[in-house]
C-alpha cells in the first residue's frame, strides 16, 4: 500500500462513504495526509547519508560528535566520515581507526607502527603514494588522526612518496672467439 496516494474515502465502508459528513472529512484530511507521508522521508537521515544535502551532513557531523570531521572536505569524504563514525567510536584509540580515517581522507595509505621503521617505542607514522595527497590533505589527515589515535601514542607525521614506473631494459652479450698471440722474433 503506497500511503503518499491513500484516498481516505475509499477506505471507509459503503455506509460511511455515502454520509456527506465523511466526505467532507475525508476530503479536507486526504491532502494533509498526503502532505505528511510526503514528508515521512526527511525522517530517515542515517540511512540516506548518501543522498543528504551537504548542510544537513554537517549537522549530523556535530551531533554525532565526529571529532575527525572536517567541514571544507569535498562531499563524499564528509558522506564518508559520517557513515563510519560508529564504527570509528567502537575501534577508537587503535591503529584500525587511524587506519579507517586514513582510508576516508586518503583513499589509500597505510599506518607504520614504530618497530617497523625503526622509531621510538609508541610512535606511529603515515605513510601513502597517493598522487592526490597534497600538503594541506596531509595536514587534514594528520588533525584527523589526532582525534582517533590512542592519547599515549605520537603521530610523527605523513610521509608521502613518489612512485613512478619507468621502464627497465636489460641487455647482455655474449663474445666468444680466440685469443691469438703474436710475437715478433728477431734474428
Amino acid at each position: 500500500m503506497d500511503i503518499s496516494n491513500v484516498d481516505l474515502l475509499k477506505l471507509q465502508t459503503k455506509v460511511m462513504q455515502n454520509d456527506s459528513d465523511v466526505q467532507g472529512f475525508a476530503a479536507a484530511l486526504n491532502a494533509q495526509f498526503q502532505q505528511l507521508a510526503g514528508e515521512i522521508i526527511n525522517v530517515l537521515t542515517y540511512s540516506r547519508i548518501d543522498q543528504l544535502s551537504e548542510e544537513v551532513l554537517d549537522i549530523l557531523a556535530w551531533q554525532f560528535a565526529v571529532d575527525w570531521y572536517d567541514a571544507t572536505s569535498d562531499l563524499a569524504t564528509k558522506r564518508q566520515a559520517i557513515n563510519d563514525a560508529l564504527k570509528i567510536y567502537r575501534i577508537r584509540g587503535t591503529p584500525a581507526a587511524v587506519q579507517r580515517v586514513v582510508e576516508i581522507y586518503f583513499g589509500d595509505g597505510v599506518v607504520e607502527e614504530w618497530w617497523e621503521y625503526g622509531a621510538v617505542p609508541y610512535h606511529f607514522r603515515v605513510t601513502t603514494n597517493n598522487s592526490a595527497a597534497t600538503n594541506e590533505k596531509a595536514a587534514l589527515l594528520s588533525k584527523a588522526v589526532q582525534a582517533v589515535k590512542r592519547l599515549s601514542a605520537v603521530f610523527d607525521g605523513v610521509v608521502i612518496t613518489d612512485v613512478e614506473t619507468t621502464p627497465m631494459y636489460f641487455a647482455g652479450i655474449a663474445h666468444t672467439g680466440e685469443f691469438l698471440t703474436v710475437k715478433q722474433v728477431v734474428t
